[in-house]
């Protein structure tokens, strides 16, 4: 045995004794986990709304679970994708974690969010989703879905609808829809649907395609609902009909997802999964959707990870059938 190959083997030895040493070290820390340090949790939209009440409820169950508090922090800004951005730019400990718009599959390929979101971020779970709709003033003079289409169909471009901003969820379902309707709408986008529901009730558009923010005012009489976007018709509002039911193959929703960095040591995901599982399952995390009519869609992170994978696909073949990159660049 030659001085070298000794040298070598001897230091092989070392580190493979400092590598088991380690591991006793880094069990204990993820068998600790959360220990006595909160866990905080980026919600990438305002306060108040529809996402960020659900993520708090979501929230509170998962403090239960893991035995630690959970602290909301609102990121809001660039359709949910600033939040984004900044979780997946954490450090991959399992305290920073937050929801995830299923958006992020298309803004990465549009480049609006420079970030990988089949590769920089851990998927962790599925939870819940949104309820979408198309809705109008209650003086308009469109009662229904096919009185709306006949008339953009007699008027090309003059009717005018807001949304929360192009590329969103929203958008992106309302294009979908002229293509299957055949018309053509004159698109106004907004910085949020806030802004958007506030025009359509001072009469600055026509119609506002966003989620359930409508719902009250649909309820008090002051707007009037369309169509909702989901597979079935929601509790809330059992008198409308989707728009497969009118005659339109589409879909539209946004699950709300939950995850965090990449990196994470698998036993911290594990734990956060588990937690998670039981908060989407918690009756008041369901009461509080059940409320705002926000459908539980849990999926454990195996399918949730194939589910982002195929909407990543759907949206390349969309990006192009729509031509959002031109608007993007229209601005």
């Amino acid at each position: 045995m030659t001085l070298r190959t000794d040298r070598r083997r001897v230091l092989l030895a070392g580190a493979a004794s400092l590598s088991a040493a380690a591991l006793p070290r880094l069990a204990r820390a993820s068998a600790a986990y959360p220990g006595e340090r909160a866990i905080t949790f980026i919600c990438p939209w305002p306060a108040g709304g529809t996402a960020d009440v659900t993520m708090r409820a979501l929230c509170l169950a998962a403090s239960k679970a893991l035995g630690q508090t959970v602290i909301i922090e609102n990121r809001a800004g660039a359709s949910g994708m600033l939040g984004t951005k900044v979780l997946s730019q954490a450090k991959p400990d399992g305290y920073t974690i937050g929801q995830i718009p299923i958006s992020v599959t298309r803004f990465a390929q549009l480049r609006t969010v420079q970030l990988d979101p089949l590769k920089d971020l851990t998927y962790l779970a599925r939870v819940n989703g949104q309820t979408f709709g198309l809705a109008v003033r209650a003086e308009s003079p469109w009662k229904t879905l096919a009185e709306f289409v006949a008339a953009a169909k007699a008027k090309p471009g003059l009717i005018t609808y807001g949304s929360a901003g192009i590329g969103g969820a929203t958008h992106v379902g309302m294009e979908e829809f002229n293509l299957l309707a055949g018309i053509q709408l004159n698109h106004i986008p907004y910085k949020g649907g806030a802004p958007a529901l506030q025009d359509l009730l001072g009469g600055q558009v026509d119609a506002v395609a966003d989620s359930s923010s409508w719902a009250p005012h649909v309820k008090s009489g002051k707007l009037r609902l369309l169509a909702t976007w989901g597979e079935t018709r929601t509790k809330d509002f059992p008198g409308v009909p989707t728009l497969k039911e009118s005659g339109y193959d589409l879909v539209v929703d946004a699950p709300n997802g939950i995850g965090a960095p990449k990196g994470m040591d698998p036993a911290i995901v594990a734990r956060l999964r588990d937690a998670f599982r039981k908060a989407a399952a918690d009756p008041d995390f369901i009461a509080t959707c059940d409320r705002i009519d926000s459908p539980v869609m849990y999926l454990d992170q195996p399918d949730y990870e194939k589910y982002v994978q195929a909407t990543y696909r759907k949206d390349t073949q969309l990006i192009e059938r729509l031509k959002l990159r031109e608007l993007l660049a229209k601005g």
